[in-house]
């Protein structure tokens, strides 16, 4: 029994037990707890327009504004309009949202099988204390978790090196909800690692090509207006719902000098790994785009470990330094959390109390100026700990002039 709470190798045994408990509460919460309506009317009233024949971006909106997500959003609850009777049968949603889920779980316990980087009991962790992700999947139906189940997808076939398939799905995750870009750069890394120039182009083919076809019915119509509403980086966000800027003052909150302060430090943070931890030096890094030497071929192969751990650091920087972070946006790097602790140097107790910390901040509301402090505070120590872990199972060490990573 023990065996099964500590033994990284049979965490899939921990995992399908659990997947199974899972189905029990998922039922138990669909059936007792009262569903929240926040944004499933508002999406349905979003892609009901377009089903009534509207491909103009700036004349779909619902109750809550303007539709701000790309296409991939519209044909997917399109179908989900259809499956639940234009959106009024929303217990049969729930258990739509129910399946992506436990969907959702078994790819990243797989995951967690593969780069065997944590203790079984991790996943218990995850599922016990996942009260919000609970209600953001089955009682809020928010587009978030939908955009992260395609991109574990993605994950599941990098590891297996099906890059292109993964890349397809990579951006059916983008064109679901933009966050998904914050694993961007990373991607762009292991990509030239392993596949050199030409077919790291291929790649990001494939990503653009896909967004242009799903694009396409609405670019015609108004080229502009698509652009502006579904890939809005400077869109606003109301101050009311911020869960990690709390403690500052409104007015700072949303002034775009403070945006491009947190867009550099952003960017300062993700070269600075990009240089020191996932290669020896920004000259070393340069060298994955030395065309003489890496047009046609990698570097060498990636660990699985080394794989995801740069996909998740390079999230985990972008949501430490997010304009505003909404309570769904908590599943953006929930599933991520217990193995980025684990790739620190960090004791168990100490993990387990920075996951602790996190999770209390998600579940205060409304956030206060400490638990949006707090929470600050628990991403740098974690930060801090992927850092100083310079281990090769964990961030990557490019050598150039290595064929394969030891």
């Amino acid at each position: 029994m023990l065996k099964l709470l500590v033994e990284p190798q049979v965490t899939w045994i921990t995992g399908g037990l659990l997947w199974i408990l899972e189905i029990a509460l998922n039922v138990f919460i669909i059936q007792k707890v009262k569903y929240t309506e926040i944004d499933w009317n508002a999406y349905m009233q979003e892609v009901e327009g377009f089903l009534n024949g509207t491909y103009d971006y700036i004349q779909l909106k619902g109750d809550t504004g303007p539709l701000v997500y790309p296409a991939g959003f519209v044909y997917i609850f399109s179908g989900l309009y259809y499956l639940t009777n234009s959106g009024t049968n929303v217990r049969f949603a729930q258990y739509i949202f129910m399946v992506l889920y436990l969907g959702n779980l078994c790819l990243v316990t797989r995951i967690y099988q593969r780069t065997c980087k944590c203790p079984p009991y991790v996943l218990i962790f995850m599922c016990c204390a996942a009260y919000r992700i609970h209600s953001i999947f089955v009682l809020r139906l928010f587009n978030d978790p939908v955009a992260v189940l395609i991109f574990f997808a993605a994950v599941n076939f990098y590891l297996d090196k099906y890059w292109y398939v993964g890349s397809f799905l990579f951006s059916l995750a983008v064109s679901v909800k933009m966050n998904i870009l914050l694993f961007a750069p990373g991607l762009l890394v292991i990509l030239l690692y392993e596949n050199g120039i030409f077919k790291t182009a291929v790649n990001l083919f494939i990503c653009a090509f896909l967004q242009v076809i799903l694009g396409l019915p609405f670019m015609l119509d108004n080229f502009s207006g698509y652009l502006i509403r579904s890939f809005d980086l400077g869109r606003q966000f109301f101050f009311k719902w911020t869960v990690n800027w709390r403690f500052l003052p409104e007015d700072i909150f949303l002034d775009r000098r403070f945006h491009l302060i947190l867009l550099c430090l952003h960017l300062t943070v993700l070269l600075l790994f990009a240089s020191r931890r996932w290669s020896k030096s920004f000259s070393t890094l340069l060298q994955l785009v030395n065309f003489k030497t890496r047009w046609s071929k990698g570097v060498g192969q990636l660990s699985a470990n080394q794989t995801v751990s740069i996909l998740f650091i390079s999230n985990l920087i972008g949501i430490s330094f997010s304009r505003s972070l909404h309570y769904q946006f908590y599943v953006w790097y929930y599933y991520t959390l217990p193995y980025l602790l684990w790739c620190t140097p960090f004791s168990s107790q100490t993990r387990l109390l920075i996951l602790g910390v996190i999770e209390y901040c998600w579940n205060v509301y409304p956030s206060t100026d400490v638990s949006s402090a707090l929470l600050h505070v628990a991403h740098i120590f974690l930060l801090v700990g992927l850092w100083n872990n310079t281990s090769d199972d964990c961030c990557l060490t490019i050598k150039a002039d290595r064929k394969k990573v030891s």
